[in-house]
């Protein structure tokens, strides 16, 4: 089993920036991609961006440019800086691994709310 903690969340003015982490315990050498998934109220969840063991990276279109997503060389941790954050970024921000035979692990969520 893979266990994931997400921390760095918080309230930051439009504008701003935060960076997200995660870090991955128990048989991480199952991970091939992590990523970064957020929920808004009333929202279905959808994905941010994410990171295959090759290095490999996806964006949605509404944070190219803004979001980045890197990991350590270990494959224990993701990271997820923002920079110029919009008040349509506020949600709860999960972390997740994907595993073998398609599954998912989920973190337990870190709330993000930009706004003045």
């Amino acid at each position: 089993q893979v266990q994931l903690v997400e921390s760095g969340g918080g309230l930051v003015q439009p504008g701003g920036s935060l960076r997200l982490s995660c870090a991955a315990s128990g048989n991480t050498g199952l991970i091939y991609a992590m990523g970064w998934y957020r929920q808004a109220p009333g929202m279905e969840r959808e994905l941010v961006a994410n990171i295959v063991v090759n290095g490999v990276t996806n964006y949605a279109d509404s944070v190219k440019g803004r979001f980045t997503i890197s990991r350590n060389n270990l494959n224990t941790a993701v990271y997820l800086q923002m920079n110029n954050l919009k008040p349509d970024d506020t949600a709860v921000y999960y972390c997740s691994a994907s595993l073998p035979q398609a599954r998912r692990t989920w973190g337990q969520g870190t709330q993000v709310t930009v706004s003045s």
